[in-house]
């Protein structure tokens, strides 16, 4: 079953808040990241590279955790569990690039130049569980 992003915590997903992502390890254990986040939707969108611990978690484990505080108000939060409904490579630079824009003011994601050869995926999780707070 699809949760629905309340209009009242949207902001805090489309704002410039990091989120942490919460992956399965191999043998069970949490794995967490801070990650960029978008919204697309009622859809969780972000962007890792091939060969990250949560993409190779994410490959193996659709089951993720999301937590994410407004800046503003840390007491503000929205939490999110849910699947990963996809995963595709194309148009992963130019999302990257749209994170880079949204979290740093630049146009181009500083990361390519240290990393050139570095393949971009982008990952939208069907959330399934929604809490929020403030």
């Amino acid at each position: 079953m699809t949760a629905t992003i309340p209009a009242s915590h949207r902001d805090i997903l489309e704002g410039k808040n990091f989120a942490h992502v919460a992956t399965l390890l191999k043998d069970g254990s949490p794995q967490v990241t801070p990650v960029w986040i978008d919204v697309d939707g009622d859809a969780i969108v972000f962007n890792t590279a091939e060969g990250r611990a949560k993409a190779r978690n994410l490959d193996r484990d659709g089951r993720v955790a999301i937590s994410v505080h407004d800046q503003a108000n840390p007491y503000r939060y929205i939490q999110v569990r849910g699947l990963v409904e996809s995963k595709t490579t194309e148009g992963a630079d130019a999302h990257i690039d749209k994170m880079s824009l949204k979290y740093t003011g630049n146009a181009t994601y500083a990361g390519r130049a240290a990393n050139p050869s570095e393949r971009r995926v982008i990952h939208r999780i069907r959330p399934e569980h929604l809490q929020t707070m403030g």
